[in-house]
């Protein structure tokens, strides 16, 4: 079925995140993605990207892919682009005070090195990492961070895993925010109720798409909101090969490690599906 003939109806909602999904830890792109992402674009299936990272992180890489959707999802929910006129502007953007979590973290992690995104996009940190895209963002002291009202704040602390993250986030009690605790000692906070799947869901209703027509795919713990929301709503859900447990088990499906192009084939089976 070609671009042409494709009726508006049949197309499918594609929202992907990005590390460990459609790039490897080496930041290229895993194999046979971007190929696969073109020919779903190509027949008129709307793909999109739906991820932890800022926009600032997010943007070279749509680009790099020739995706020009109408929204993106960034910084795990909390902030949704839209593109106007050629032109991207922050749609819509969830914050919420800090003050109380980065006091709770400053004492028992006062080594971490933080950083907080503010509502009009400015990232504040405390120390640089390799990892984290800066390009316009100020170094500043600790206290500083809480002196306005945030969209999400990371923590990184070098030489702690995971399970210290989960120790911590019950010892702390993180009940007034979400939460994600990445592959290393990473934890990335949003608003209270805000992840990918409540962020997607004011997409899809903006754009008036049917619910059984949705397809994510991601390989993290920040993807069970999106996972549970399509799930819920008919859709798909794809989890990456190389997924913890916990997350394949809230996937409707699992495919191959992103080092295998797991995504790739999981896209190429919708393309199948409409034949």
């Amino acid at each position: 079925m070609t671009a042409a003939s494709f009726p508006a109806s049949d197309a499918w909602l594609v929202a992907l995140d990005v590390d460990g999904t459609i790039i490897l830890e080496d930041e290229t792109m895993s194999p046979g993605v971007p190929a696969a992402i073109g020919r779903l674009r190509d027949a008129g299936h709307i793909v999109t990207l739906a991820t932890g990272r800022s926009w600032g992180g997010t943007r070279p890489h749509l680009e790099a892919l020739g995706l020009e959707p109408e929204y993106v999802v960034c910084s795990n929910g909390a902030v949704t682009m839209r593109r106007v006129a050629g032109a991207w502007e922050r749609w819509h953007v969830e914050t919420f005070d800090p003050s109380q979590v980065l006091g709770l973290l400053g004492e028992r992690l006062p080594d971490a090195r933080y950083m907080v995104e503010l509502g009009s996009g400015q990232r504040l940190f405390t120390e640089q990492l390799d990892d984290w895209t800066l390009d316009g963002a100020r170094q500043v002291p600790f206290a500083e961070l809480s002196a306005e009202p945030v969209s999400r704040v990371v923590v990184v602390a070098p030489g702690q895993d995971e399970h210290y993250f989960h120790d911590l986030v019950a010892e702390v009690g993180l009940n007034e925010v979400s939460y994600a605790i990445g592959w290393t000692a990473w934890l990335d906070i949003a608003p209270q109720g805000v992840d990918k799947g409540t962020a997607l869901a004011r997409v899809r209703e903006r754009l008036g798409h049917a619910s059984e027509r949705v397809l994510v795919a991601g390989d993290g713990r920040n993807d069970l909101g999106m996972f549970g929301w399509s799930l819920r709503g008919g859709g798909r859900a794809v989890a990456m090969g190389q997924a913890p447990d916990v997350v394949k088990a809230a996937a409707g499906e699992v495919t191959v490690t992103v080092e295998e192009g797991g995504l790739a084939l999981a896209l190429d089976s919708l393309l199948v599906a409409a034949r």
